[in-house]
């Protein structure tokens, strides 16, 4: 296994620590950063959370700039990232913090372009590949649930809810990269 499916396979195994730790009744106590309080148990998962999203760009690095990839990678690398953001967005469901519909939205475009790619895979070979809204999607994304996961840490202060600012940026690139990705894609629905 070369270290880009190492990468791979380690944050695929931290998703269930990820979820466990938000999950089960822990009380570790409580640290206090830039005036915010925040449950240890939530500070340890979040930088689970930032780690595991962290290799997700290294792992793609290396087996691009080594060629490394693998049909192993080609697979499981972006599932586990679908599976962290979907396990980290239905727990801030769960703990009331966003809303269901927005996950909805999320969750719904992924699953559609996701299957997009596997139309044009097998239509003609060709690999869609992120453009710069689905990059800003992504980054917001990653960063508001860090943001939600550390409870605004050094904005709370300010009153700036820094969080939901980063998720609906996230969700309007989210319907955006989404459209356009299918707007890219039109050919295939050419006999509709």
């Amino acid at each position: 296994m070369n270290i880009a499916n190492k990468l791979t396979t380690i944050r695929v195994l931290l998703i269930p620590v990820f979820i466990l730790l938000l999950v089960l009744p822990l009380d570790w106590g409580q640290v206090e950063w830039f005036n915010t309080v925040i449950p240890t148990n939530q500070v340890v998962a979040g930088f689970i959370f930032a780690f595991a999203s962290s290799t997700d760009y290294l792992d793609g690095y290396l087996a691009r700039k080594y060629n490394l990839v693998t049909s192993f990678g080609a697979f499981f690398d972006p599932m586990a990232d679908k599976l962290l953001v979907m396990a980290a967005l239905i727990l801030l469901v769960e703990a009331q913090v966003i809303w269901g519909w927005t996950v909805f939205i999320i969750l719904g475009r992924e699953l559609m372009v996701t299957g997009l790619r596997v139309l044009l895979a097998q239509s003609d070979g060709q690999v869609m590949a992120a453009k710069m809204p689905g990059k800003i999607k992504t980054f917001t994304q990653m960063f508001a649930i860090l943001f939600y996961l550390f409870n605004d840490i050094g904005f709370s202060q300010f009153n700036i809810p820094m969080a939901d600012i980063l998720y609906t940026i996230c969700l309007i690139f989210t319907v955006y990269s989404g459209i356009d990705y299918f707007y890219q894609a039109r050919f295939l629905f050419k006999d509709f």
